[in-house]
């Protein structure tokens, strides 16, 4: 998005402007092919290229959460699985799918060749154009399994193709595979990091290969785990030519009680080492977005995650005494540095308010701070000018040694030293020992991932760990449990913080009562000795309203135990195999007169 806003910042002519419109509005593309915007006098030059495909980028977005996913204890929106989950998603009321932007793209890549100029810059720009066709299919895949594949544009004519049946999922992930080799082969190495480059196509690939080869490899359903590998070693390949020639590194900025949390607030991702491919905002553009609703907006991260974290000496937090019900303090005690720049440590005071942040029970407790930012007029609704990774080095590694787990032949220390103790290394982490790992698998993590597959499965647990911690709250999280077939963590009633019974407690460590949780607003027996002052100031949350009706939120046992929420009970999500690892096909798309289209898998 910002490549093209630049663009018009430093004035070039009137046709980039009207280039970034073709580009963005959906209307104007559908019409594109035969008003005034003709081929004869747009695709002349690669200035035009460089134009029209600027527009390609305001499909680019940068998630900071982990959405319908194990990551969070509660989210007040829910998202798109938790409403299949419960039925709310039917083919009946499902949304359509839409084409434009591949459209948009299709219209480049019919005329770009029309263009006089250096064919090597020529293909670079159609490798941009294919590399954003390859996002968008990849995203349908993703969501439906089996899609049409279209190549051309599609005009009013096109009946047959129009109304033609899904193409196979193989064909469809081959065209894929053939974009982004091609724009790996096309797309110059070097240019702003704003912008695609070679690099930025060989983390897509790496990304989708991981992704196409674990997803054949346990939904063996589809009858294609014989070609799960051909995946996983394009992912290695891929990961391991960034790794040897890329010149990335893992940035350290900040020392190891800093360097993780700096990536995600930073204003300047392009000095950032780590940084492959990201999107650029800016104050001055007024380029912005919003980043301060991860702190206690609308969720809140989960029990499941945190204790995923390890303690600082490489030792499991799972083979702590009575890890289940360590308060809110005692959780960060001696843990990995991430932890505590990925959660609220009790104490943290946002940089526009006078006291610590007291945390909220309606969401779980365990507040979100990774992405939130550390300068005052970023506090407020799409006001963010930190910028935002779309690839980072980190992703890189951790692609490389998951493939390499899957196939088998992760199997030796330097392996492990040069992808994931990267990563350890930047905050201090005790290195992963390859013999250790194998040796003494983690009987948690085993049973909630019972499916892995391979005689090296405490290997393959261990880098499951790794990608949950280092790229928590980015968005790849649902993804993950899709690929690895475990879909039923999603249906898991998540937990937030522990709560050792009713009354005041101190939630910002400075020694003093904060909030209380109570029964109801007439039962205030555990705060009743409290000093009138220390009430007056107390935060209060009531598990019953006024009328005896339930809150969204319960304790565990009742007067104590992990905060659950009560949607979860009252409406508990169901995952049905291997239905809900893909989104219906809307029936309004399939009495469409003359569609040959058949219903998603399972529906």
């Amino acid at each position: 998005m910002k490549a093209y806003i630049k663009n018009i910042a430093k004035g070039l002519a009137g046709f980039v402007m009207l280039a970034t419109a073709i580009g963005c509005n959906d209307d104007f593309m559908d019409r594109v092919p035969t008003t005034s915007v003709s081929v004869e006098s747009f695709f002349n030059t690669t200035s035009d290229l460089k134009a029209y495909s600027d527009g390609f980028y305001s499909s680019l977005s940068s998630p900071i959460l982990d959405a319908g996913s194990d990551n969070l204890a509660h989210h007040n929106s829910g998202s798109t699985i938790d409403q299949i989950m419960r039925g709310g998603i039917t083919p009946q009321n499902a949304s359509v799918w839409s084409w434009t932007a591949l459209r948009s793209i299709n219209f480049f890549l019919e005329n770009c060749n029309k263009v006089t100029g250096d064919p090597a810059e020529v293909n670079h720009y159609i490798g941009i154009a294919r590399f954003f066709r390859a996002r968008f299919y990849i995203d349908k895949v993703r969501t439906y399994g089996d899609v049409p594949w279209y190549g051309k544009t599609m005009g009013t004519s096109d009946i047959e193709l129009l109304h033609k049946r899904q193409d196979p999922r193989t064909l469809v992930v081959d065209s894929i595979m053939a974009d982004l080799e091609f724009a790996v082969s096309n797309i110059k190495p070097e240019g702003h990091k704003s912008t695609v480059t070679k690099w930025a196509a060989l983390a897509q690939l790496a990304r989708f290969a991981l992704y196409e080869g674990t997803y054949r490899k346990y939904h063996d359903y589809l009858g294609l785990e014989n070609t799960a590998n051909d995946f996983l070693e394009k992912a290695v390949g891929a990961s391991d030519e960034i790794m040897t020639n890329g010149g990335f590194s893992i940035s350290k900025t900040g020392g190891a009680a800093r360097a993780y949390r700096e990536l995600f607030i930073s204003e300047n991702l392009q000095a950032n080492p780590e940084a492959i491919f990201f999107i650029d905002y800016d104050r001055d553009l007024n380029a912005r977005r919003n980043a301060h609703t991860v702190l206690d907006y609308e969720w809140a991260l989960s029990q499941s995650l945190m204790e995923t974290y390890l303690m600082a000496d490489g030792s499991r937090f799972t083979d702590q005494a009575a890890y289940k019900t360590k308060d809110i303090d005692a959780i960060f005690e001696n843990r990995d540095p991430r932890l505590s720049q990925t959660f609220m440590v009790p104490g943290f005071k946002p940089v526009n308010a006078e006291n610590p942040h007291r945390l909220k029970p309606t969401l779980g407790g365990y507040n979100q701070i990774k992405f939130y930012p550390e300068v005052a007029d970023m506090i407020s609704w799409e006001a963010a000018y930190t910028d935002a990774f779309i690839f980072r080095y980190a992703e890189v590694l951790l692609i490389f040694a998951e493939a390499k787990a899957e196939l088998g032949q992760l199997n030796t220390q330097e392996d492990l030293d040069r992808s994931v103790n990267l990563l350890r290394e930047r905050v201090n982490m005790p290195k992963m020992v390859l013999g250790q790992i194998q040796g003494a698998v983690d009987p948690v993590l085993q049973s909630y991932y019972p499916n892995a597959k391979g005689t090296n499965i405490g290997t393959i647990l261990e880098i499951r760990r790794e990608r949950r911690i280092e790229l928590a709250a980015e968005g790849f999280r649902q993804g993950d449990i899709f690929r690895w077939q475990v879909g039923e963590r999603l249906a898991d009633q998540q937990q937030g913080m522990y709560v050792k019974q009713l009354g005041a407690m101190d939630v910002t460590g400075d020694g003093k009562v904060d909030i209380a949780i109570l029964r109801s607003s007439s039962e205030v027996g555990p705060i009743a000795s409290l000093p009138d002052e220390v009430k007056k100031g107390l935060t209060l949350y009531y598990l019953k309203d006024s009328n005896g009706n339930n809150a969204s939120f319960y304790l565990e046992n009742g007067t104590s135990g992990h905060i659950m929420f009560s949607v979860a009970r009252d409406n508990k999500k169901n995952f049905e195999e291997p239905k809900h690892y893909y989104y219906p096909i809307a029936n309004s798309e399939m009495v469409l007169d003359g569609s040959n289209l058949v219903q998603s898998h399972g529906w």
